[in-house]
């Protein structure tokens, strides 16, 4: 019988990012029992790879901002799919989350007069998001980190969690791994708040690091939680794209909100060909115009190149298509021309960084090679808007992994104070569920001893598949079948590909023993890439229209019915995933009003 260690919380918080953080302090500053588990090392969360900013109507470069232009703009971007609830929370609530970071210690760029200063980014009418030169997801995590350790809340670092346990049909804990000794661990828990970001690395290009494996999606969706907008899947216009070794990490979009410009390869700014209808630019020299929109700063937002992220990546990949992209199979990002060196450098220190050492390009000189590359998810664990609970009693989740917020495509920024926003209502949700329990819930031990006999399988297995050749089918396939642009027929081949990887997952083996043995580490996370993987191309099959990061070639089109619904996967009864369309919550009138008000680029 598998043996393991055993603790004992309220709450258990899994992922260390900003979500985890801010749900672990909420969580322990309303006095539960709090456990932050992360599967690296703290303050290594992927979260401080975000760099432009965090979104919030501060007003306080444009006093004309509010929560309401916040709320609309997260709408249109997320193409009326949202969960309006959430948008609205999120628009009134992120400038306070931004003002604690403040008040905990978190230095941000300022403007003239002393307030914290605000870049412009894509989809946002105004400039809204305030930052830290482009490393600002660092001072966030460097933040949290330190104010969680200063309120004493235990940390488990290095240590993954593989399956959530329940008491009848309620979360009592969660079993997982050391990853360096490899000895399992259980965590009896009373609440488990799920903050483990998103998917990437089950795409063969991508901006996400290795924990980026769809862990807190999967342990929700085992444990009969609902996962909706799984389609929505956002690739990020500007990663690098040489040299090979770095292909996909990300480039800020802040180099286009300070002024940077995409150009194919015959310098031809062509984002001006794919501007959509309810953002054209009504003047007949465009490109005049948004030369001078870049000289006036009051209309630096405007620029196509700051068009909604799913319709620049488009853009690129439709160039690319065409024969007019740049020699490795991008476009070019120029800034050199358009801002002098010091200001680059002052601005933009990490990507001047970036590309000098990784690519020996110096962005103060020379345009930048840029391509889509798979950034973010939007679907996630459904919730219930203002306590982050889950279908599960006694899950919440929150961050990426949950779903909800950002409808059918993600604004650059609304993710860090997504982060903040709806981390701090997930671990007050938990902390409420848990005080309000007359009794706790049990840990049934035959369950625990079966999920820990099965992690331990791929160790008795002689079995002919590794793990790496799998992750790297499974890359492949997500990445050429269910990339920027599907059709159904490659859909239903991705759908083949990935159940006959399933089948085979179950036949690997790993050599050695449980120290630090990255085969087995890469086999448990293989079974969540799997099952999340299908659950993506299930939506896209289901979903037939092309609506914000979802593009169908046979379904171009955006449809008024298929606007009308969110598509949740779920496990059936017979173990198999299902889908069900489920209703969009009626908006109130003043907010549909609000979305429904007429605002054009140029305008």
């Amino acid at each position: 019988m598998p043996e393991y260690e055993t603790h004992d919380f309220d709450v258990v918080v899994v992922g260390a990012g900003g979500a985890g953080l801010r749900a672990a302090i909420e969580a322990s500053a309303r006095g539960a029992r709090t456990a932050l588990v992360c599967k690296s090392l703290l303050g290594k969360a992927h979260t401080v790879m975000a760099e432009g900013g965090i979104a919030a109507a501060m007003g306080n470069v444009y006093p004309e901002d509010n929560w309401q232009v916040h709320f609309r703009d997260t709408m249109r971007g997320g193409k009326m799919l949202n969960n309006w609830r959430m948008a609205q929370l999120h628009a009134q609530e992120a400038p306070e989350r931004v003002y604690e970071l403040e008040r905990w210690g978190a230095l941000f760029d300022r403007t003239k007069d002393g307030l914290i200063l605000q870049r412009p980014f894509g989809g946002h009418r105004y400039d809204r998001l305030a930052h830290v030169g482009d490393r600002t997801g660092l001072e966030m995590i460097r933040t949290l980190q330190q104010h969680a350790v200063h309120k004493g809340i235990d940390v488990f670092m290095e240590c993954a969690i593989s399956r959530l346990l329940k008491d009848g049909d309620r979360i009592s804990g969660a079993l997982g791994y050391w990853r360096e000794s490899g000895r399992l661990i259980l965590f009896r828990a009373k609440a488990v708040v799920l903050a483990t970001g998103g998917v990437g690395r089950a795409f063969a290009v991508t901006s996400n690091s290795w924990e980026y494996t769809g862990d807190g999606h999967a342990l929700a969706y085992w444990a009969g939680a609902d996962l909706i907008d799984m389609e929505f899947v956002q690739f990020h216009p500007t990663g690098m794209v040489w040299p090979p070794s770095v292909r996909g990490i990300l480039v800020t979009e802040g180099v286009r909100g300070d002024g940077g410009t995409l150009r194919n390869s015959e310098g031809e700014r062509f984002m001006f060909r794919y501007i959509p209808e309810y953002f054209r630019v009504e003047t007949a020299e465009a490109e005049e115009e948004a030369d001078r929109w870049y000289e006036d700063k009051v209309n630096n937002r405007r620029t196509p190149d700051l068009l909604p992220r799913d319709e620049v990546a488009r853009a690129i990949n439709s160039e690319v298509k065409a024969g007019r992209g740049s020699p490795h199979g991008g476009v070019y990002l120029d800034i050199a021309t358009r801002r002098p060196a010091e200001y680059i450098r002052r601005r933009l220190p990490s990507m001047f960084h970036q590309f000098k050492q990784l690519a020996d390009v110096d962005i103060t000189t020379t345009q930048m090679e840029v391509g889509p590359t798979m950034h973010y998810i939007m679907g996630g664990v459904r919730v219930d808007p203002d306590t982050a609970a889950a279908t599960v009693p006694g899950l919440f989740a929150a961050g990426e992994c949950a779903g909800g917020m950002h409808g059918a495509n993600r604004l650059g920024g609304n993710s860090l104070s997504d982060l903040l926003v709806f981390g701090l209502r997930a671990g007050a949700g938990a902390a409420e569920y848990t005080n309000g329990l007359s009794n706790a819930p049990a840990v049934n031990a035959a369950e625990a001893e079966a999920i820990a006999r099965d992690m331990l399988v791929p160790f008795e297995r002689k079995g002919d598949e590794s793990p790496y050749a799998l992750q790297h089918q499974l890359q492949e396939t997500m990445h050429n079948l269910v990339g920027i642009i599907r059709t159904e027929g490659e859909l239903q081949r991705a759908l083949v590909d990935i159940r006959e990887l399933k089948e085979r997952a179950e036949r690997t083996g790993v050599e050695g023993n449980r120290q630090y043995n990255p085969g087995w580490h890469l086999a448990m996370d293989l079974r969540a890439m799997l099952s999340i993987s299908e659950a993506i191309a299930l939506a896209a099959i289901e979903r037939k229209e092309s609506r914000g990061a979802h593009t169908r070639d046979d379904y171009p089109e955006t449809s008024r019915d298929w606007g009308r619904f969110n598509i949740a996967v779920r496990i059936g009864a017979n173990g198999e995933p299902t889908i069900a369309r489920e209703p969009l919550p009626e908006m109130p009138s003043e907010l549909r009003a609000l979305v429904e008000q007429e605002v054009k680029i140029g305008a």
